[in-house]
């Protein structure tokens, strides 16, 4: 007799593969075998997974069109079902999976863009936290910059392009329209949500490297020679003003002081 998880395993596998038997047990109103009714079921959870990646892909279902994206989609749910029964959660390797996927050879910056939405949709569905006030960096003393390292808005996510990504993806969401686009320049893009709404901009030369850096625990001086290494152009005056407007940074801490520089200036 087969224990209930292997029932359960049973059933599963027979959601994403036609070729497999009705699950045993399964029976219609007669008390026989009802491979039609499963089928019908079957059909229904696949659509309601695309459905799901089509509204998590808005952008990637526009470039390919929509018939094509179901199809495409149908290939991802047979062979990566979910792990979770959080309907958010699914679809994190939808991108890597357009990465490898054969037919979008041609559109080498699907997977990227599949990327900054999903990217979007965490940074969304982030926690909330308060962004670090620009008084409190003012005032910390000059001699304890250097050491400074920053805690990170929960919200903030970081894409690596060598593509225009944050182009493209403007020019396929909303009233967005597609044109001409330069596929030889790429965009590093920050991703936050400081308040209500996802704010996305095109980071400066260095600033990915030293984002990451920072989101890495490094000091505020380790984080500037990593930038620098990466692109001479790195203006650090200017990344660290751009990311507290952005509302990227919670709190710094000063060296292995104990207390937050954030709480500093009170509100």
């Amino acid at each position: 007799m087969l224990s209930l998880a292997d029932r359960l395993g049973g059933f599963a596998a027979a959601l994403f593969d036609p070729a497999l038997a009705t699950p045993a047990g399964l029976v219609g109103p007669d008390g026989q075998p009802s491979p039609r009714r499963f089928a019908v079921y079957r059909n229904n959870v696949v659509v309601g997974l695309v459905e799901a990646l089509k509204a998590n892909y808005p952008a990637v279902c526009r470039i390919v069109g929509e018939e094509f994206f179901q199809a495409m989609a149908r290939v991802f749910v047979v062979s990566e079902p979910p792990t979770s029964p959080i309907l958010l959660d699914y679809g994190a390797g939808f991108a890597d999976f357009i990465w490898g996927f054969e037919p979008v050879a041609d559109l080498p910056y699907l997977a990227d863009v599949a990327r900054l939405e999903r990217a979007w949709l965490e940074a969304y569905h982030a926690p909330e936290a308060s962004p670090l006030r620009p008084e409190a960096l003012a005032a910390i003393p000059g001699d304890e910059v250097a050491g400074l390292t920053f805690g990170l808005h929960p919200s903030l996510r970081l894409i690596w392009s060598r593509f225009p990504v944050l182009t493209i993806w403007r020019m396929n969401v909303g009233d967005g329209v597609p044109a001409p686009v330069d596929f030889t320049t790429g965009e590093d893009v920050l991703l936050v949500r400081p308040e209500a709404e996802v704010e996305l901009r095109v980071m400066p030369p260095g600033g990915f490297e030293f984002v990451k850096a920072l989101q890495q625990g490094r000091t505020l001086t380790e984080a500037m020679k990593t930038a620098l290494g990466s692109d001479p152009r790195f203006d650090l005056s200017g990344n660290i003003r751009d990311l507290v407007a952005a509302g990227a940074f919670v709190d710094c801490l000063a060296g292995n002081e104990p207390e937050l520089l954030a709480r500093s200036v009170q509100p």
